[in-house]
């Protein structure tokens, strides 16, 4: 099976589980793991914060930050297909008592305008309160789309004059950064709090971090135990996410690359693929134009031996390039997944 469900499905390399077997670990809680708190000091130095919260998953981590920054009855505003508001289950509204407003995006981005007009002074005293914006780089639903740095930058100086707090689910910002070709911290660092998952790209097994600085992340800390989310000998896993920054950061590019193979071989097999889309490591197809049910694609993908999800639009099915999948393996995709969907390959000349 190739499997392009996505960038999840990874699992640690030889190398990697070398580097877990080996870890250095002591009492996390206590905050005596020498390998966790090594992770966090380079994860922090990364994205341009003070300090890093080591956790079990960025899901967590997006709401222990959205605890830090509203009280019950706040208002949260967030694009509208963003994972804080769709995959996460109606976390700020039972972890944090946070409201949630979704506005219209475009590929996943909203507007410093949007986010002045929701901020505006009500006419009611007693009204409820913008005080955190949301934004997610690169954006999942939206097909791994890239924050332009001016507009992200015009956002998140729009939030801090309205005086709102900022966080960013950076759950694949290393993916935004490569893209992009700039440094983590260029992205990240303009945000109150940042998320960063290590169990997608990077191909850790699990773990996330929360980045912001001191004051936040040692609030954090408690936020983390009411969680649930204290380990102990938590070393064996951060130990990964050590592996991966060393080695697997760089490699994005090759993913990213992959996608873009991959892309250019289906639209010349004339697959409806949206080329300009393809900005990491995401290929999205659209199945309405080939009249055929999500349900019986993914069945005839599958007996061919090749795995796509499913995403939050009716029609459209995803690949997703990682470590795990080889430029081979992609160009075998590109012949079973036309040959499965049952499109006559046509030339590109």
């Amino acid at each position: 099976m190739i499997d392009l469900r996505s960038d999840t499905v990874t699992v640690p390399t030889p190398a990697m589980r070398a580097a877990i077997a080996g870890a250095v670990v002591g009492d996390e809680q206590k905050r005596e793991d020498p390998t966790v708190l090594e992770l966090e000091r380079r994860v922090a130095e990364l994205l341009g914060h003070e300090a890093a919260v080591f956790l079990p998953t960025a899901t967590m981590a997006n709401q222990v930050a959205l605890k830090l920054h509203g009280k019950p009855g706040d208002v949260l505003l967030a694009e509208e297909g963003s994972h804080v508001l769709v995959f996460e289950y109606g976390g700020a509204a039972a972890h944090a008592g946070l409201m949630t407003r979704g506005l219209p995006g475009v590929a996943g981005r909203i507007s410093a305008a949007q986010v002045r007009e929701e901020a505006a002074p009500s006419a009611k005293g007693a009204d409820q309160r913008v005080a955190v914006v949301s934004l997610e780089d690169t954006h999942n639903n939206a097909g791994g789309r890239v924050w332009p740095a001016d507009e992200l930058e015009e956002v998140a100086s729009t939030a801090r004059e309205l005086e709102l707090r900022v966080h960013l689910d950076g759950a694949r910002l290393l993916n935004a950064a490569v893209a992009l070709g700039v440094e983590p911290a260029a992205i990240a660092a303009r945000f109150d709090t940042v998320t960063l998952c290590l169990s997608k790209g990077l191909g850790c097994p699990l773990g996330a971090l929360l980045a912001g600085s001191r004051e936040l992340i040692d609030r954090a800390w408690r936020e983390k135990h009411l969680f649930g989310g204290a380990m102990r000998q938590s070393g064996i896993v951060a130990a990964a996410g050590v592996y991966a920054l060393d080695h697997h950061v760089e490699r994005l590019a090759d993913d990213h690359a992959n996608a873009r193979r991959l892309a250019e071989l289906l639209h010349d097999a004339g697959m409806p693929v949206d080329l300009e889309q393809v900005e990491t490591n995401f290929v999205q197809v659209d199945l309405a134009p080939l009249g055929l049910g999500r349900d019986e694609a993914l069945a005839r993908l599958r007996e061919q031996g090749v795995g796509l999800s499913a995403t939050v639009h009716a029609t459209v099915l995803r690949a997703v390039t990682h470590l795990g999948v080889s430029r081979e393996d992609v160009e075998r995709a590109a012949e079973l997944i036309p040959r499965a969907l049952r499109v006559s390959v046509t030339s590109s000349a």
